[in-house]
């Protein structure tokens, strides 16, 4: 009877509870235990002390009069003030148009490089994958000096006659969208070309053989082919937007709204722990929900 697994490079078999073990230790240690210590702060209160909340662990002995002390304050402020849910709201509207427009530019991109020759795709992918060489704070930067009035962009057009004064796209919505869609744009090309870099032409040409159109052979072949990769790359857009921090603050000012620039101010201006905490905890859950959705559409697709 088998007992192990063999470990790779290794002649000598490993437990199958370290095997198994591993990634439930590292969830464990790097997810669940950084949670417990965010809801802990959430549901502290603050003090004008450092650490800036209370109540303190002052050990087991006063382990009752700890937890007695423990409140939802915070999330009830959360509920009462209507800055966190139109921050809430805001965040989920940029984050979602960013998502869409990065879908539709990303699946023309990923399709033409996964019907480019073979000896071509390499480098098609060393190009999207380019700008993760450069830093992100610094591609930021950029489109700062590409936005701004009097920038790259409003001289050009001025240069050709398009337009005689400054669009004025800085500091507004339209830019952090500009800056996210840059930003995140590889992350839904590769899982889209992977998917469709698998789809079988045959499929296509016998499709066309039977009469279908173009159209129909797109949507009744290719989507689908592509769904999963479409999935992926829409999560991993949109998780990362909904709590975007940089890309508002420098391309979107202080007007923009958004529950990273909320966070950011709770903890660092205001030094609400408890308050920033809760934040934080609620965007977990909200992120959670896209997350459970993924896995219920992976388990659909898969074979």
């Amino acid at each position: 009877m088998e007992t192990g697994t063999s470990l790779p490079g290794r002649g000598w078999p490993a437990p199958r509870w370290l095997v198994v073990g591993l990634p439930y230790a590292w969830l464990l240690a790097f997810f669940l235990l950084p949670f417990l210590i965010v809801l802990r702060i959430a549901l502290s209160d603050t003090a004008r002390a450092l650490p800036p909340y209370a109540p303190h662990w002052t050990g087991w002995a006063e382990v009752w009069g700890f937890l007695q002390a423990l409140d939802l304050e915070s999330f009830a402020t959360l509920i009462a003030d209507t800055l966190y849910l139109d921050a809430y709201l805001s965040s989920l509207r940029l984050a979602a148009t960013a998502t869409l427009v990065a879908l539709l530019i990303a699946f023309p991109l990923a399709y033409s490089m996964a019907s480019a020759p073979r000896r071509w795709q390499p480098a098609l992918l060393i190009l999207v994958i380019l700008p993760f060489w450069t830093s992100f704070l610094i591609r930021v930067y950029a489109w700062m000096a590409i936005l701004r009035p009097e920038g790259v962009l409003d001289a050009l057009l001025r240069g050709l006659g398009i337009i005689d004064e400054p669009l004025g796209l800085m500091n507004t919505e339209t830019a952090v969208l500009i800056g996210m869609v840059y930003s995140y744009l590889p992350f839904m090309v590769l899982p889209i070309y992977t998917s469709l870099e698998r789809l079988d032409r045959s499929l296509l040409e016998a499709a066309a053989d039977l009469g279908a159109t173009p159209f129909r052979r797109f949507i009744s072949i290719v989507i689908p082919l592509a769904r999963p990769g479409i999935y992926a790359g829409c999560f991993l857009v949109f998780i990362p937007a909904i709590g975007e921090f940089v890309i508002p603050d420098l391309l979107g000012g202080p007007e923009t709204l958004m529950i990273g620039k909320v966070l950011w101010t709770e903890f660092f201006s205001n030094r609400d722990w408890p308050l920033a905490s809760a934040v934080a905890i609620l965007l977990l859950l909200i992120l959670a929900v896209p997350l459970f959705a993924y896995q219920h559409f992976a388990r659909k697709e898969a074979p």
